[in-house]
């Protein structure tokens, strides 16, 4: 019957985007296509970008069985000649998955490709939380993949074995006989708790704790699960996590429905939170292979990710399949019971906690410990105007990642148009295709990603990344009354320059500059006019706007003025060097010289 998942599009694959030649994208391994691909989605899913990142970012993931060279590549001596066997070698090892995934996103922290079999994407969750935690790396990515090709293929049903018999897989149920391998792959993204709050990232979750080790030899097979491995495991995140096992209310276990597996890993469960509690039936338990199967080497994230949401969504998912307990458990008389409906997680006197399970064949046991994230206030509104951001390296990527911002907004009205623009603008790599639109508010958006109006968006495309910024400054002539009051009455960076050069002109004019710049009436709006003033309030706009641009981190390459301007550009080049000035009378701060040497220049005898 019709039953392996696949994954849609995995031979499909965007080679030129990473800089990989037709040739060599023909002879990539597809996991480590997709899980190339999936990298780069990932970061820009978290809202963050290699070269913008000040830290070191850190890559752990491991893939499954490479059955691509074996039935694809093997037998073709013309594809392998035209490559050469060594790069073909570099393209299908799995010592190379991570690695070459950091080289093309340029990720400079530790890069670990990780293999335990079955649980080698928690395993590799793990890595990355021990690596964050002892600073190897300051931003994570932790997964793994696992495609088997080709993928529209079945199996071999075999009585005693690991293969469910009708392709469905019911972990814990009486009728449970076996497992089905599917494709897919997942990762996740971590950062240590502290910083994401710091930094206002969006947190799904927060891993308490991680428990790893091996059965060692004492069980009954090489690839026989061990109660005791798993009970120490799981003993081991609850210890580093500091939570009592009662106050952890759902397991996303390994479940893989097997008649020997689900009852040894009940019982391993068990015997863990006995240790703490004889309490029955208050923890929920489900496995996602229910629903998607076995993903092999990306089971364990994939459990993550589902348990994750769950704590998000604050909401118990279900376990499919299930009708009749399997007989060889115990579930009466131990903490647990399987979860059948999606129902309301309720919380307790603590935060709702979570256990995720991975047990890989050969005995190396992954368990972790999650919390719900802390409570983060909204962002707010912010400027009333947005620019939203994109770019692309086509024409035709540019128009999609148009397309794909509408239908997200579509989806999304809520969301808070200021995050969006944030994330488009500090969250993205910039690429030579570009777009920005102007907008107020989401309905707005979407109306003028629709039509594309040429007086609020604007598309151009650029053959230099890192263009070379001047900033120019004019002279007397381009004032007027209320300039910059926008700006002024929005943007803290800009007001605070203004009042900065207001106060340390007040012992200089006869009146506040205040008063001049933002005339009430159209008498005092004729001073402007006045060069005594014209010229300090040029000053002042021309120096708060070059503040609010560094703000926004446009940094100038280089700088030029004319007349008055000539001394703001210098006053922002540093020419007026920093100490205590006290010439003809006039006295400043530190922070203050360069207005105040300036008004010397251009005005002495406004010092005595």
């Amino acid at each position: 019957m019709p039953a392996r998942g696949i994954v849609e599009g995995a031979e499909t694959f965007d080679a030129a985007f990473f800089g990989i030649s037709p040739r060599e994208a023909e002879v990539i391994d597809p996991q480590a296509r997709v899980f190339l691909e999936l990298a780069q989605t990932a970061l820009e899913n978290a809202g963050y970008t290699p070269e913008a990142f000040p830290g070191l970012i850190g890559l752990y993931a491991g893939s499954g069985q490479n059955t691509y060279f074996e039935r694809h590549l093997c037998g073709r001596s013309d594809v392998i000649d035209r490559l050469g066997a060594f790069q073909t070698m570099l393209a299908n090892e799995k010592d190379f998955l991570a690695t070459r995934t950091s080289y093309k996103l340029n990720l400079k922290g530790p890069s670990l490709s990780i293999n335990t079999a079955c649980s080698t994407s928690l395993v590799a969750v793990i890595q990355a939380f021990h690596g964050l935690v002892s600073y190897q790396c300051d931003l994570a990515l932790a997964g793994g993949v696992s495609i088997t090709t080709p993928q529209n293929t079945g199996y071999l049903y075999q009585e005693g074995g690991m293969l469910s018999p009708d392709g469905r897989c019911r972990p814990f149920d009486a009728n449970a006989q076996g497992t089905l391998f599917n494709s897919g792959a997942g990762i996740v993204v971590l950062k240590r708790l502290e910083d994401a709050l710091a930094d206002g990232d969006r947190i799904d979750a927060v891993i308490r704790g991680v428990g790893l080790n091996n059965d060692g030899c004492e069980k009954v097979s090489f690839t026989a699960p061990s109660v005791t491995g798993q009970m120490e495991a799981i003993l081991m995140a609850q210890a580093y996590a500091e939570v009592p096992p009662e106050t952890i209310s759902y397991i996303e276990a390994h479940g893989t429905a097997t008649p020997l597996g689900d009852p040894i890993e009940i019982e391993a469960l068990t015997q863990a939170f006995r240790t703490g509690t004889a309490a029955k039936q208050f923890c929920a338990i489900g496995s996602i292979k229910s629903n998607v199967g076995h993903l092999v080497a990306a089971a364990g994230v994939t459990g993550l990710i589902k348990t994750a949401l769950a704590l998000k969504f604050k909401q118990l998912p279900p376990s499919l399949n299930f009708s009749d307990a399997n007989p060889q458990i115990d579930f009466a008389n131990s903490p647990f019971y399987v979860n059948t409906q999606l129902c309301d997680w309720q919380q307790g006197d603590t935060p709702r906690r979570a256990g995720v399970s991975s047990f890989g064949v050969g005995g190396t046991n992954a368990h972790v410990v999650l919390e719900e994230a802390p409570e983060i206030p909204a962002s707010s509104p912010a400027r009333p105007a947005q620019v939203l951001f994109l770019s692309a390296k086509t024409q035709t990527a540019l128009a999609q990642a148009t397309l794909n911002l509408k239908q997200h907004l579509h989806q999304h009205p809520d969301l808070n148009l200021a995050d969006i623009a944030y994330t488009l603008q500090i969250g993205r790599q910039g690429f030579n295709h570009r777009r920005f639109i102007v907008c107020q508010e989401v309905a707005d958006a979407l109306q003028t990603l629709e039509t594309l109006d040429p007086n609020r968006t604007s598309s151009r495309q650029t053959d230099r990344r890192h263009p070379e910024i001047v900033l120019m400054f004019p002279g007397q002539g381009s004032q007027y009354v209320q300039m910059g009051r926008s700006l002024y009455d929005r943007e803290l960076v800009f007001r605070s320059a203004i009042d900065e050069c207001a106060d340390l002109l007040k012992p200089l004019l006869d009146r506040d500059l205040h008063e001049v710049m933002y005339a009430a009436d159209a008498e005092a709006a004729l001073l402007l006019k006045q060069t005594i003033y014209t010229q300090p309030a040029l000053f002042a706009i021309e120096y708060a706007l070059a503040q609010l641009w560094r703000h926004w981190g446009i940094q100038p390459n280089a700088m030029i003025g004319h007349s008055i301007g000539e001394f703001v550009a210098a006053c922002l080049a540093g020419v007026f060097f920093a100490g205590r000035w006290s010439e003809a009378g006039c006295s400043a701060g530190a922070d203050d010289v360069g207005i105040a040497q300036w008004l010397n220049a251009f005005s002495p005898s406004a010092c005595r």
